[in-house]
């Protein structure tokens, strides 16, 4: 995408990732994915130190790396995730009470100051949230479509499976058409440097975006149906099953969140 791809996730880069490229997490079972990630969403639920929350992390991070995905694109796909962090966990972090950092700052609603307790949180919500999201990304990087699909198929009840899979078929119809019409945009002249100072002509793509998508997806309807469409895309492929190693490591990891859990968290097993 000429201006928006360095901070939104392509999915023509992902794919081409996941189809073109040959690396050690390429050749691990989709279903292995699947379960490390469940396993992840359940342990950042359940952590609550930040240093182990940085461990697991820094964890993934190595995994992302190992996999031969790109870090310098990973930082640019880091805006989003973080503008949500700030956005939420930004003013959690100066309302926690504790020691403050620092002086505190006058503001017309009082003086506030991010405490030792408040920067601590606003790290675990960092870590919690980077750790999904930089696994999610490696796993769709390294999982082929096809495979992607037919395990949406399996894990979602219909009509959920459906959506989800034209969902994605049509996220590329939107790309294209928001690529035109901010090259359309920018051969006339225009800036998209300073977001407040073209807000207008960002509410403008916006607007066209949107009324464009409307009409291509009432048109992409309207060719299904004439070919016969009716509620179901039928999916040929197989994903066989985990080997016995894979399945071996995927129960480690729900043991050690849940041995993690009644010692640390809950202390039900005294150490």
């Amino acid at each position: 995408m000429t201006t928006l791809s360095n901070h939104v996730p392509d999915p023509r880069l992902i794919t081409a990732y996941a189809e073109h490229q040959e690396g050690p997490l390429h050749r691990v079972n989709p279903w292995t994915k699947v379960g490390i990630v469940g396993a992840l969403v359940f342990a950042v639920t359940i952590i609550d130190t930040l240093t182990v929350l940085a461990g697991l992390y820094a964890v993934i991070l190595v995994t992302y790396g190992v996999a031969g995905l790109p870090y310098r694109r990973l930082i640019y796909w880091y805006t989003l995730p973080l503008l949500f962090i700030v956005s939420v966990a930004g003013p959690l972090a100066f309302l926690e009470p504790g020691v403050p950092i620092g002086e505190a700052l006058a503001t017309p609603v009082g003086r506030l100051s991010v405490t030792w307790a408040g920067a601590s949180l606003f790290g675990e919500l960092t870590c919690r949230s980077l750790t999904v999201v930089t696994f999610t990304l490696t796993t769709t990087m390294t999982t082929r479509y096809a495979d992607i699909a037919y395990l949406l198929g399996r894990l979602l009840p219909r009509p959920i499976d459906q959506v989800a899979l034209l969902t994605y078929r049509f996220t590329f119809v939107m790309i294209e058409t928001l690529e035109d019409l901010v090259k359309g945009v920018l051969a006339r002249g225009a800036s998209l440097s300073d977001f407040w100072a073209n807000r207008r002509t960002y509410a403008r793509i916006l607007g066209m975006t949107l009324l464009t998508a409307i009409e291509r997806s009432e048109r992409l309807v309207k060719s299904m149906e004439a070919r016969g469409y009716d509620g179901d895309i039928t999916l040929y492929g197989d994903v066989s099953r985990p080997p016995a190693g894979e399945v071996v490591i995927i129960g480690s990891c729900y043991s050690g969140v849940v041995i993690y859990a009644l010692i640390v968290v809950y202390e039900v097993i005294p150490v």
